[in-house]
């Protein structure tokens, strides 16, 4: 049976954490398209220094105050300074970039259900489907630690360019390439996003879904309007992604994920991103973030990974050095 409580949790939450952003402009005045939907158009950047869950000593807190808002952004830029890979080193600046400013609303994590703001525990039965795997085949991560890496199979999925470590789907933040272009028609709306150039493309009307052993690595997703906000349902990942996915982790299996994503235009400036994981084979309760998108001006860039894709073929390399190394040791 499908589970509904955590989605009907995620429309509340999204209605609970609209008026802190929209900053008091109603429905009446939202943009819209000459067919009169939302407009939902644009380049939107996503950056946020925001963490995606909650610190465990601040689980009662879900928001800052002002000067505490303050004191933690000042502390985080510091911290990133002693980073060699930091947006303010020399050699990296133009590689990095995590966000200057936590969501206007101050809140401590991007997740807003469950009330701790982290990602609920994973089922006994999933631990050990995910302890079985181990560093196996297929490898899951986005990206891979793997130094004795056989082949290209053994590396993570951006590592190999199929998929962004931060486009999801859901879409995430991280570190650099936190652009989503939004293109929209009166029955299609394509989400591009800058990290690895993926574009879904979502029929915004009822159809038949793919079979069911038909497995894709973005879904396969349909779109409706709820009011002025879009709702976008996905299936049918492939299991060769975690259920949920960040840079060195990949939990449980694409192949039983439901996500559901909301995208609502607040106000001039800003795209309010809300996600849904509803994936009861792995984790014991749904769990749902928010993030604000603002408005770019800023030009999209191509993210050409395969054509200059140097890493892979470094890591390999050094993986034979390696073995070749070992193999001559007494």
């Amino acid at each position: 049976m499908r589970r509904t409580l955590g989605l009907v949790t995620g429309v509340w939450l999204c209605a609970m954490w609209i008026p802190t952003i929209a900053l008091g402009q109603n429905a009446a005045a939202t943009p819209r398209t000459a067919w009169g939907a939302p407009e939902l158009g644009g380049l939107w950047d996503f950056r946020t220094m925001t963490p995606f869950q909650r610190s465990r000593e601040l689980a009662d807190t879900p928001i800052w105050t002002a000067e505490e808002a303050t004191a933690y952004e000042a502390q985080t830029l510091e911290r990133r300074t002693r980073n060699p890979l930091a947006p303010s080193s020399v050699h990296a600046a133009w590689w990095l970039d995590n966000g200057t400013e936590l969501t206007r609303d101050r809140r401590t994590s991007l997740i807003v259900h469950p009330p701790d703001g982290r990602i609920p525990p994973m089922t006994s039965e999933a631990r050990a489907r995910q302890e079985a795997q181990g560093a196996g085949r297929p490898v899951r991560l986005r990206q891979s630690r793997n130094a004795s890496a056989q082949g290209p199979e053994d590396l993570g999925v951006s590592d190999r360019c199929l998929s962004g470590f931060s486009t999801g789907p859901p879409i995430t933040p991280s570190a650099y390439n936190n652009n989503l272009m939004v293109f929209q028609t009166q029955d299609h709306v394509v989400l591009f996003t800058e990290m690895v150039h993926e574009a879904r493309i979502v029929p915004l009307h009822d159809g038949p879904r793919l079979p069911d052993t038909v497995r894709q690595w973005l879904g396969d997703s349909k779109g409706h309007w709820d009011g002025d906000t879009l709702i976008i349902e996905s299936t049918n990942f492939t299991h060769k992604i975690g259920s949920f996915n960040s840079l060195g982790v990949a939990l449980g299996s694409g192949d039983t994920l439901r996500l559901v994503e909301r995208l609502t235009r607040v106000d001039d400036e800003t795209l309010l991103y809300e996600f849904t994981v509803d994936d009861p084979t792995t984790f014991i309760d749904t769990f749902t973030a928010v993030v604000p998108m603002r408005r770019s001006d800023a030009p999209l860039y191509e993210f050409a990974c395969h054509e200059g894709n140097r890493g892979l073929e470094g890591i390999l390399r050094g993986a034979r050095a390696q073995d070749t190394r070992e193999s001559s040791l007494p």
